[in-house]
């Protein structure tokens, strides 16, 4: 996975926090405008920083700061950052994480799923996107686990490249493939190499790194659902279970 955005930010304001300390006493006891407070937080941030917004929340005074799909908070004054999860202790949920959700929800329908590997299971009717890269250790455990173990499922396969340059032949070679399914198979499940690809054989991979970087797609496996919500990472067949069951809701 590529070094996080919200880690360079983080690193950038250790290193203004002493060259800050004299405009923390300076801070104004009046919370400002969303707008003004903006102003105030993201040349903190540090250079070149782009701040989308900066909205108030129910939490105790807290302030978002959004950043794409990477949320900090900050205090009225925009002298403090903190970077974490909110949890509800009453309810058990995770605020930051329905917000983030809230944020990458993208619409399914949207989705160019004439360029994915399709798989049906069973009787396919609980359907998912999956964004894998064929160099992907957890994308192979995944689908030697929960994607073998799950039933009554349509997966839709869209071949992300984005760990190494040679993820691009790999999949290019699974795309030409007389039997996409078979070739991404074998290669995730057996480590049998795919077929070079014949020169005059176009895919969609750029298409699908355009894609996946337009919808935020940072990591691999990213499943996403058919409601727009999203799980990152190889979850188990328990925890895709339960999604399957909370969509039905």
């Amino acid at each position: 996975m590529r070094k996080s955005k919200l880690a360079l930010v983080l690193m950038s304001v250790l290193l203004a926090s002493c060259g800050n300390a004299q405009d923390a006493q300076k801070a104004p006891s009046e919370a400002p405008s969303e707008e003004a407070l903006r102003k105030i937080v993201e040349p903190r941030l540090g250079e070149g920083v782009k701040v989308d917004s900066i909205k108030a929340t129910p939490y105790s005074g807290l302030y978002e700061i959004r950043m794409g799909s990477d949320i900090l908070y900050t205090d009225k004054t925009g002298t403090y950052v903190f970077n974490g999860h909110i949890f509800n202790l009453t309810t058990g949920k995770d605020l930051t994480r329905e917000r983030i959700d809230e944020m990458t929800r993208v619409k399914f329908s949207d989705l160019p799923l004439d360029k994915a590997l399709k798989t049906v299971k069973g009787d396919g009717s609980r359907v998912i996107a999956v964004f894998e890269d064929p160099n992907c250790g957890y994308c192979k455990q995944f689908r030697k686990t929960t994607l073998t173990e799950i039933d009554n499922v349509t997966v839709y396969t869209f071949l992300y490249n984005i760990l190494r340059e040679d993820s691009f032949t790999k999949s290019a070679g699974v795309w030409c493939a007389p039997d996409r399914n078979k070739a991404w198979d074998d290669w995730m499940l057996n480590g049998k190499q795919p077929p070079a690809a014949p020169a005059s054989c176009a895919t969609p991979n750029q298409e699908i790194v355009a894609l996946g970087r337009k919808i935020g797609v940072t990591g691999t496996p990213t499943i996403i659902f058919t409601d727009g919500s999203r799980l990152p990472g190889a979850v188990d067949t328990k925890t895709l279970e339960a999604k399957f069951a909370q969509l039905k809701k």
